[in-house]
């Protein structure tokens, strides 16, 4: 896969490409991430990308000029082009699903300072939004889209890794935790040491269930619930259900709180 990101401060991805999964990535050759600077196509004898609005206002607007000769330069015959903006679709984990599957060398521009020339939208296959809220520039939302979708190439991380994800099912994935046992006063769930991983699941799918309900309700109300998974939610008033408590009594020998 190919990404392709156009900026006018390249630098900022200095970091983005040099750390981490996205560094692994590369280092396979998983993916190829170009960055290229659209300043290296004006043809303003100052060497401008940018201007004063026709009709007045406030700021600087990036010209069409040096992006959309640069979109030319770089464009193949698989590209798709994405510009960040907020009059796109708000991205989300299904879009990062589907522009990783698409098969396509994905083009993202970002703009900059007040906005960008109006003629250039004609130019561009998509527009995403990273939310709704305003940045300095579109760098931060490229590496963003980037991130999101170079970890669902096969090889870039575990796969079990993505399918527990948050948002993966449409919920908030489950709380986790690390030893000691006891921290604080604050105590790792019995069930997690039980042994029993079908119990274990269970709790899980529960407590995700729990979590979104609670802080993302937005995704819960349009989350489709099982049959399962109603049961698991009527359960939330109960202390301990029976199946938990079975489960933690028949592998109370793995019980941290127990080790001397």
């Amino acid at each position: 896969m190919k990404i392709t990101i156009l900026t006018l401060f390249p630098e900022m991805f200095d970091g983005f490409m040099t750390n981490s999964i996205i560094k692994r990535a590369i280092a396979k050759d998983l993916v190829e991430i170009k960055i290229v600077n659209i300043r290296d196509y004006t043809k303003d004898k100052y060497g401008r990308v940018d201007s004063a609005p026709v009709g007045g206002g406030a700021g600087l607007i990036m010209k069409c000029q040096p992006i959309i000769d640069c979109l030319n330069a770089v464009k193949e015959d698989n590209s798709h082009v994405i510009m960040l903006s907020p009059r796109g679709a708000t991205y989300n984990q299904k879009k990062a699903h589907l522009l990783q599957k698409s098969g396509q060398n994905l083009i993202l521009l970002c703009g900059h300072y007040e906005g960008i020339d109006e003629r250039v939208n004609d130019y561009v296959d998509e527009m995403i939004s990273v939310g709704d809220y305003i940045l300095t520039g579109g760098e931060i939302g490229a590496m963003a889209i980037a991130d999101s979708i170079i970890r669902l190439i096969d090889g870039a991380i575990a796969e079990d890794s993505i399918v527990e994800e948050s948002f993966e099912d449409g919920l908030l994935e489950y709380p986790q935790y690390t030893e000691p046992y006891d921290y604080d006063g604050k105590t790792i769930p019995d069930i997690l040491y039980s042994g029993n991983h079908t119990a274990i699941n269970k709790w899980r799918k529960k407590q995700s269930l729990k979590l979104t309900q609670k802080y993302r309700k937005d995704l819960f109300d349009k989350h489709e619930l099982s049959k399962e998974e109603k049961k698991l939610l009527s359960e939330l008033d109960e202390e301990t259900p029976k199946w938990e408590k079975d489960a933690i009594e028949k592998g109370h020998k793995f019980m941290k709180k127990e080790v001397k």
